[in-house]
């Protein structure tokens, strides 16, 4: 069986799906389908399927993702399955039935940013990629992210760049994702952690005698004029600088890879 042919039981919420599952219905060709955006820790029965889901694309061990996608929580970090089910919406939000696993998206938070999340892990089944299940995952996350409070999305790619600014995400700077949050953490130590890049922190230093002052250095030489601004071409449209150009970036991962550091408000 193909990875994006995983026929799951999807059921009703008996609590209301309302306050944890995204729901929308759209026609394709002479089908309705309906797609759920739900959490991970709400159907873990799905944990399987994720996992391979995502072992797929990335790789890594069963273990290592099944002890990743486990950590799902509404506490954050929190993982979001858009799931698929054909046949009329009353008979699917009625009863029990088959559907399929779309897609998987992750969200943590943002140090320092209390409305901000960091998005990661975006995937579709690659049977169903180039049918808009990309951006109906993507549109999805944002409704839900913004019901819940939450007004700037923030994500990194190495080569999907063009997609997010087709969805209306623009270049932005690094940000600190908070991994994982955990109650036995003091609050302390998390408001410590949260603290924007530039605040002061209050640091003991013993004193201790100065040390005498180094001789004067010469006056520095002038600096060179500045170089005209690089006018490149992105697909048709005319970036006046490199650092609004989706064809360049300055910042690189851990491997020294390019990648592009991406945001949109919502």
């Amino acid at each position: 069986m193909s990875l994006g042919c995983f026929l799951l039981r999807c059921r009703a919420d008996t609590k209301g799906t309302g306050a944890s599952s995204s729901r929308q219905v759209r026609r394709m060709g002479s089908v309705l389908e309906e797609l759920s955006l739900v959490p991970l820790h709400q159907r873990p029965e799905l944990l399987e399927a994720c996992a391979k889901l995502l072992g797929e694309e990335w790789g890594k061990s069963r273990a290592s993702r099944l002890h990743t996608l486990q950590r799902s929580s509404d506490a954050f970090p929190i993982c979001l399955l858009l799931l698929r089910s054909q046949g009329p919406t009353e008979a699917s939000a009625a009863q029990e039935g088959p559907c399929q696993l779309v897609g998987h998206v992750r969200l943590s938070r943002v140090a320092g940013r209390p409305h901000d999340l960091f998005v990661e892990s975006v995937v579709v089944a690659r049977a169903l990629r180039g049918q808009g299940y990309g951006r109906q995952l993507m549109e999805a996350t944002e409704r839900w992210a913004r019901a819940r409070g939450f007004s700037c999305l923030h994500l990194t790619t190495h080569d999907k760049q063009y997609f997010y600014a087709h969805l209306g995400f623009v270049l932005g700077e690094p940000v600190q994702n908070v991994a994982f949050l955990s109650p036995a953490i003091p609050a302390e130590v998390l408001r410590l952690f949260s603290t924007p890049p530039g605040t002061a922190t209050t640091i003991t230093i013993r004193p201790r005698v100065p040390a005498a002052p180094p001789p004067p250095r010469p006056p520095p030489a002038a600096p060179p004029p500045p170089p005209p601004p690089t006018v490149v071409w992105a697909r048709g449209v005319l970036a006046e600088s490199s650092e609004q150009s989706l064809l360049e970036t300055p910042h690189r991962d851990a491997k020294g890879l390019p990648i592009f550091w991406m945001k949109k408000d919502i």
